[in-house]
């Protein structure tokens, strides 16, 4: 069990740890990290989205003044999944998000970044890194303006979702729900090829 926080002047609220069915090693190192998130159902529905597929790390940088986890549609938004909302982190600056990462994956909407790649192929090379007990966390930018180039630059992996419609980029929230997917299925394969992982 969490410390309680405080929720409002006189509402406290228990933080229960979140426990999925299955634990593997990529769940216990990633941490899905929003960077300043925008819209509150966003951010509900990606602590869903990365909790179906057994993640329950969540870290929010400068949220909007709206997007933060108690806020009304955030709660609304992650069904059965407002263990991971409450106990997600708040956090000012980037540097605290990525405190203790080993690894930095960025994601982007933007044609021709240099050595961008799926979330197949980063999913595969992130399980490898997490079955060595690396930590990674992997940015998803604000709705609106993404990540800076600068900080997208600087990332030890570059990941893009390609996209056959007419679109400027995936929705934040089904974008978390992309890359958890592809990440557990990777260390599913890991681990079915290597039973020691």
């Amino acid at each position: 069990m969490r410390p309680i926080r405080r929720l409002g002047p006189l509402m406290y609220k228990q933080i229960v740890e979140p426990k999925p069915k299955l634990r593997l090693n990529i769940h216990a190192c990633t941490t899905f990290v929003l960077v300043r998130p925008h819209y509150p159902e966003n951010v509900g529905a990606a602590a869903r989205a990365i909790k179906t597929m057994g993640f329950t790390s969540l870290c929010l940088v400068k949220p909007g003044k709206i997007a933060v986890p108690d806020h009304p549609m955030a709660q609304k938004m992650a069904v059965k999944s407002r263990d991971v909302l409450d106990a997600a982190q708040v956090c000012a600056r980037l540097e605290d998000a990525l405190a203790g990462a080993d690894c930095v994956v960025v994601t982007t909407s933007r044609n021709g970044v240099s050595g961008a790649t799926g979330p197949r192929q980063i999913g595969q090379a992130l399980a490898r890194r997490a079955a060595r007990g690396e930590r990674v966390a992997i940015l998803f930018g604000n709705e609106k303006t993404g990540l800076s180039a600068e900080l997208v630059d600087s990332a030890d992996y570059r990941l893009r979702i390609p996209m056959a419609g007419d679109q400027p980029s995936v929705n934040l929230a089904q974008a978390t729900q992309l890359v958890a997917y592809e990440l557990l299925m990777a260390a599913l394969e890991l681990r079915e090829s290597d039973p020691t992982v």
